[in-house]
C-alpha cells in the first residue's frame, strides 16, 4: 500500500517538515558526489554502529562520541528509494502533527522519536557491526503520532494490483495499525533468525512508533489547537 495523501487539512505552514526534508535531501544529494569508498566511510562513521555503543573496545575506535551518531544518522540515507519513501511519508503526516505543535516543539518531539526509535534498535541489535542509517524511525513516532491525534483521518492508498490500478480511502487507524503490525511482525522474525533482518531497522521502526504515541501528548501546543478549533471551518493550506 502506497499512501498518496490524507484528508486533515493544515492551518499553519510546516516549515519543520518543510526544512527537514530540504536536510535530508540534501545530504542525500551530496553523498552521491562520493565514492563508494569515502561513502562507506560516512556511513560507518555518522551511522549507528550497535556494538559501538556496547563495547568500549569498539567505540575507542572512533574520535566521535557514539552518541552523536544517533542524530546524524537521522539525515543520512542508502538510496533513492530510501529517501523517496521517508520524505514521502513524513510530507504526508508529519505537516498535520507539526500543525498542533507548533515549530520547536515539533523539531524537539520528531529528534527525541528518532532517539527513542535508535535506542530500541541497539538493544535489539546489540552485537551489530552494520550501520544504521535513515529518518524512518524519527518519521515513525510521526506516525505514531498522527495515529492518536487524527484516529478518523482517512488515508488515500494506492493499492497495485495487475492490470488495475486502484486508489482506495483507508481509515487512517486502519492504515497505520497494518503498518505497525507489519514491523512488529518482521521484527519479530529478525529476532528469530541469523540475518539482518533484510537490512530494515524493523525494531528501530517500532521504537520510533511507540515513542510518538507515548511523547506527542507534551508536545501539543494549546495555542495551536485553540487557532485551528476557531478556524476550523476554513480551508487549511492544502487538501
Amino acid at each position: 500500500m502506497i499512501p498518496l495523501r490524507d484528508t486533515i487539512p493544515t492551518h499553519h505552514r510546516p516549515v519543520v517538515t518543510r526544512t527537514i526534508i530540504l536536510v535530508n535531501v540534501v545530504v542525500f544529494v551530496g553523498t552521491l558526489l562520493l565514492n563508494d569508498a569515502r561513502l562507506e566511510l560516512v556511513y560507518f562513521k555518522y551511522g549507528v554502529l550497535p556494538k559501538r555503543f556496547l563495547s568500549p573496545h569498539v567505540a575507542s575506535q572512533f574520535s566521535e562520541a557514539a552518541w552523536v551518531t544517533l542524530f546524524t544518522s537521522m539525515f543520512l540515507h542508502g538510496g533513492f528509494l530510501h529517501i523517496i519513501s521517508n520524505m514521502w511519508m513524513l510530507s504526508i503526516f508529519g505537516d498535520n502533527v507539526e500543525d498542533r505543535m507548533g515549530p520547536i516543539r515539533f523539531l524537539i518531539f520528531y529528534l527525541l522519536c528518532g532517539l527513542g526509535a535508535m535506542s530500541l534498535h541497539i538493544l535489539t541489535n546489540g552485537g551489530s557491526m552494520v550501520p544504521t542509517i535513515g529518518a524512518s524511525g524519527a518519521i515513525a513516532g510521526v506516525l505514531g503520532a498522527y495515529l492518536k491525534m487524527y484516529p478518523h483521518s482517512t488515508v488515500l492508498t494506492f493499492i497495485p494490483i495487475i492490470f488495475f490500478i486502484p486508489i482506495i480511502p483507508i481509515p487512517a487507524v486502519l492504515f497505520l495499525s497494518f503498518w505497525f503490525i507489519s514491523q512488529f511482525f518482521n521484527g519479530t522474525l529478525s529476532l528469530l533468525s541469523t540475518g539482518d533482518g533484510g537490512g530494515i531497522a524493523w525494531w528501530a521502526h517500532i521504537g520510533g512508533f511507540l515513542a510518538g504515541m507515548y511523547l506527542f501528548p507534551y508536545f501539543l501546543s494549546k495555542k495551536r489547537i485553540a487557532d485551528i478549533r476557531a478556524h476550523s471551518g476554513q480551508k487549511g493550506w492544502r487538501k
